[in-house]
Order: C-alpha cells, then structure tokens, then sequence
C-alpha cells in the first residue's frame, strides 16, 4: 500500500489536478492545448534530447531490455488487432488504430515519473534507451500498418509509402529532440554551460506540465459504448504487455534487476494521447480510443501497483 501511496498517487493527484481543473473551467480548453503543445513540443523534446546526451549507450542499449519491451508490444498490438478484427468485426483501418492502442504505452508521461519515484532517477537509463526508439518505431509501424489497410486495392508504391512515413516520423519535435541528443553524444561534445543549463531548466518542467496537461485533455474524452472492446485494450496494454515483457525478461533473456523495472513499469502504463491522436489523423475507431486512454489511465492506478509489487 505504501508504493500505491509514496509512488503512484502523487503522479495521479497531478493528472487529478489537470482534469479537476479544466472540469470546472478554470483552465480552458486554449490553456489546456497551450501547456499540452509546450510539454509535447518544447519540454519534453529538451528532456530527451538531454538524457540521451548523457546516456552511456553501451550499457543501456542492453539487448535482452529492448528484446523483451518489444517483442511483447508488437504481440499486444497483434492481439488487440486480430480481436478488434475477427471478435468485434471491426473494419480493418480500425482495427489497426486499435492494436496501435494496445502497442503504444505512454512511456514518457507516465513511465518516468512513476519508475523515477518507485526506484530513483539512477533506474531511468532503461526507461530512456526504450523512450528513444519508441515513437519513431510505433509511429513509422503503425503508419506503415494503416497506409497498407487503406491502400490495398489501390497499388500504391512502396516508395511513396516510404517517404509518407518518413516524413510523418522526421517532423516530430520528440524524434528531434532524440536525434540531436544521439549527435552530440556520439560526437563527444558537451554543451555550452549556459546552453546546458537553460535546457535543464527547460526539461525539469516536462513531467509536471504534461500531467497536468494530461489531466485537462482527459476531461474531453467520454466512456461511451464499445465497452468490450475498450476492456480488451485495457487488457492487453495493462496486463498482456507488461506480463510478456516480465516472462521474457525473466525466462528468456535473463534481464537484470534494472533493466526489468524499466521494461515492465514501462510496459504497465495506459495507452498514450497518441493513441488518441493516431485514431484522430485517419478518422478511425477514435470513439474507441479516446475511451481506452481514459479508462486504462483511471485503472491503472491500481494495475501499475501490482506490477510494482510483483517487481524485485
């Protein structure tokens, strides 16, 4: 009970603050889009781009960590597309904005701060290697999965699909912010003082600002119908994805202590905004979505305590 209380609780009272806040309209929907825009696109691209700076890439790109975080996501992501197809007889566009609920766990807003507080910021380096190919690889996946579902029939090159997904991916502040933090940590340079310091100033508001944000975007969101099929997300990003991550971490690649903890915490968390967003860019299953993100994150608050107690 103590994790639930000391760890848990202080990053949902956060989120609660958001949502408590825009419900009774004290924080507008502009506000609530303004702070979620700078958390997104300013703050949280200075956090990355700064932990990979000072990331040792040779420990914390730990095969066995990678391996056992995704394996176990593209499973989920089948899982939850192959119900949403052959159960739910959803159409096959959403179907795939469905698994791409069940595969994209928010790592960032809620994987930080929670394996930051269960287990202290020195147990962030495995969080970071996985943040750092996340978005891109789920994003350019899950475009790759739905440009596939709506052009068939329509013979559209592979080429052409290659550039709208290397464009969709490029032009994201979070795969920038990570692609300049791996160029001055490969070329050896630190930063000028003052540079570094008013990015550290910058990065220490993200996690605050996007709970808070988080909260807000939530209040938009309502749990209406579908309700099998937002269980089923709930399941497979709750409990399925976490659950493979541990039993291949545990039995398969022999991960460490560290590398656990941040591959199962990571894996434990709510379907993302982004889950939302990607159902919102194709106008697909966006109801379903936008309930899952809901209820997975209220659920989790005891799911992630559960994993927090099963972890060593």
């Amino acid at each position: 009970m103590s994790a639930l209380l000391d760890v848990i609780l202080p990053v949902f009272l956060i989120i609660g603050f958001g949502y408590a806040a825009a419900k009774h309209g004290i924080f507008g929907e502009s506000a609530v889009d303004g702070v979620m825009r700078y958390a997104q696109n300013f703050a949280a691209p200075c956090l990355l781009f700064r932990s990979i700076a000072r990331l040792d890439l040779g420990s914390a790109y730990d095969p066995a960590l990678m391996l056992s975080f995704y394996i176990a996501a593209f499973i989920s992501f089948a899982v939850g597309m192959t119900g949403a197809l052959l159960v739910f007889k959803r159409p096959l566009t959403d179907a795939v904005a469905i698994g791409f609920a069940c595969l994209f766990s928010n790592s960032l807003l809620l994987g930080l701060p929670i394996t930051e507080r269960a287990f202290g910021s020195a147990a962030l380096t495995g969080n970071f290697a996985i943040i750092s190919i996340h978005a891109p690889l789920f994003y350019g996946f899950g475009i790759a999965m739905m440009e596939w579902a709506r052009a068939r029939g329509y013979g559209v090159s592979p080429g052409a699909l290659g550039l709208k997904i290397g464009r969709a991916i490029g032009t994201q502040p979070l795969v920038i912010g990570i692609a300049l933090g791996f160029v001055v940590n490969l070329a050896g340079f630190g930063l000028y003082a003052p540079l570094s310091a008013a990015v550290d100033m910058i990065a220490g508001t993200a996690i605050p600002t996007a709970l808070f944000g988080l909260g807000g975007v939530l209040v938009r969101y309502r749990t209406e119908g579908d309700r099998a099929t937002i269980a089923m997300i709930c399941g497979c990003a709750l409990i399925l994805h976490p659950g493979l991550t541990w039993l291949l971490g545990q039995y398969v690649f022999g991960l460490d202590r560290d590398g656990m903890r941040s591959a199962v915490v990571t894996a434990a968390m709510a379907p993302g905004v982004n889950a939302y967003m990607f159902a919102h860019l194709y106008g697909v299953a966006k109801r379903v979505n936008a309930s899952a993100v809901l209820v997975a994150t209220a659920v989790s608050i005891l799911s992630v305590w559960g994993w927090l107690q099963i972890l060593p």
